[in-house]
């Protein structure tokens, strides 16, 4: 899935404007053919804190709408299942997104770690003389 909407953004710059009340949303939409439904999501849309999410959803609305309800007996219900998503600003997925942005940051300093107070760091010391231990329970 792709996200749009954070172009150009660095992963800093998103965890502001997620700070300050932005958000990551799919819209769920539902196709139906008379003996088959499918349910499926839109890409995920980045929606910054003075956005309103009518804009990214009200195509995804309108064929939910027209061709959703079509097919028995699961179209009606997927469509109100979708169309009730739509009504309060898509389905979040901040929290999932924001942890793999944060794992895959290009930007972030991982060569220390700090862990329960215990400042670690992934380095080690350089040093060529000296050699390497492991503790290898027999």
């Amino acid at each position: 899935m792709q996200i749009k909407n954070i172009e150009g953004l660095r992963v800093s710059q998103v965890r502001d404007l997620v700070g300050q009340g932005g958000k990551f949303v799919v819209f769920p939409y539902t196709i139906s053919f008379v003996i088959m439904t499918l349910k499926r999501s839109s890409d995920i849309y980045f929606i910054r804190p003075d956005e309103n999410t009518f804009k990214y959803s009200y195509g995804y609305a309108l064929l939910n709408l027209i061709i959703g309800w079509w097919g028995i007996p699961w179209g009606p219900i997927y469509t109100i299942g979708s169309a009730y998503h739509h009504v309060v600003g898509g389905k979040d997925l901040t929290a999932v997104v924001m942890s793999h942005l944060t794992q895959h940051d290009p930007e972030a300093n991982t060569s220390s770690y700090n862990i329960d107070g215990v400042e670690s760091s992934n380095q080690g010391n350089n040093s060529i003389s000296e050699t390497p231990t492991y503790n290898i329970p027999v």
